[in-house]
């Protein structure tokens, strides 16, 4: 059978090359007759596995020794609770929030467990359609709390704010797919399974210096503290998910890094936005200038053709194409590893329906 267009969401598309060495390291690891599924994760063969997944992170992000990179599991939600616990203050603490999207109200609705939630920027009366910018976030606040990427909307924040607090981003969904400044957050993380590895493990970047600070009694496996000082091994980790990120971040390094995936992703991106704004049938859900480079949410305008374009492009080998149940219509996420091939093929598709 041959392998199919993925535009999934997430889990998502991995490099080929990564789903290969995976396999094999489940049968074999590195030739030691054990497989990676049964090996210790405090053994001499996973030990340089967990170092060089973290350090080759800093590598990407050309972050310094004044961050700490942890591979944790519980997944981007888990965070939504670690993020207030390890930075909202004991008493009278205080947040502020953007609200662009349903990930990033689940992180509102789980910060407010611990302390005051300031929303300071909301699209969600227009559908979360567009990404709020006339917001200031003052030194009143703890942190300041983003979501980069907004898979089921389809919209992403181009630039970040200067803020007089800490900056925390959620960026599960378009982590190394695009050039920024990483040293202006204090706080990043994202789950794996949509750029950088299968679902199982969410990665941690933080800045050292602005934990130990809250005045609360964390419980210990929320605490970033804890993790780092066990170098991210406080418990067993999610050992495949973690190789599996290796790999693709070692292939992400091997062509190009960051630099040379963003230029791939805006080409892809392009040629599917401007088919989908020449062609009458369709239209996105969200502003122009906030289009996601990743998740390309759009509908189709005529739905006596609906079963016509359905039909058409699972003939062409296209795989998870339909939009998120809460949106509807449809949702091609383009991922680092999906190649502009697979979009030409999709492109196509809706210009023959045209």
């Amino acid at each position: 059978m041959s392998k199919k267009h993925n535009f999934s969401a997430g889990p998502c598309i991995l490099p080929q090359e990564v789903f290969e060495k995976s396999a094999e390291a489940i049968v074999d690891f590195n030739g030691i007759g054990l497989s990676l599924l049964e090996i210790s994760h405090r053994s001499k063969d996973f030990v340089p596995v967990m170092e060089e997944a973290r350090a080759i992170v800093k590598r990407l992000m050309k972050l310094g020794d004044d961050y700490e990179v942890l591979y944790l599991g519980g997944g981007a939600s888990l965070q939504f609770v670690m993020v207030p616990f390890n930075l909202m203050k004991a008493n009278n603490g205080r947040a502020a929030y953007l609200d662009t999207g349903t990930w990033a109200a689940g992180a509102i609705k789980e910060g407010k467990k611990l302390g005051t939630v300031d929303i300071v920027g909301s699209s969600k009366e227009e559908q979360y359609s567009f990404i709020p910018k006339d917001y200031n976030v003052g030194a009143e606040y703890d942190y300041f709390h983003c979501t980069s990427n907004n898979t089921i909307y389809g919209t992403q924040m181009k630039t970040f704010p200067n803020v007089d607090t800490l900056m925390v981003c959620d960026m599960s969904s378009d982590i190394f797919s695009r050039q920024l400044d990483f040293n202006q957050f204090d706080l990043i993380y994202a789950g794996a399974q949509k750029n950088m590895g299968p679902a199982g493990s969410t990665l941690v970047v933080v800045k050292k210096e602005i934990l130990g600070k809250t005045g609360r009694d964390i419980p210990s496996y929320l605490d970033y503290s804890l993790h780092i000082a066990k170098d991210s091994m406080y418990n067993t980790p999610p050992v495949f998910p973690v190789y599996a990120s290796l790999l693709t971040l070692q292939h992400l390094e091997r062509n190009g890094g960051i630099a040379a995936a963003e230029q791939r992703n805006n080409a892809k991106a392009k040629l599917l936005y401007s088919e989908i704004d020449r062609n009458p049938l369709f239209e996105t859900f969200c502003r122009e200038e906030d289009r996601s480079v990743m998740n390309i949410s759009f509908k189709l305008l005529d739905e006596s053709k609906k079963e016509q374009f359905e039909k058409s492009w699972k003939e062409a080998g296209i795989n998870g194409l339909n939009g998120h149940r809460s949106l509807g219509g449809y949702r091609a996420s383009i991922y680092n590893a999906l190649p502009i091939e697979s979009v030409q093929i999709l492109v196509d598709v809706m210009k023959n329906l045209a």
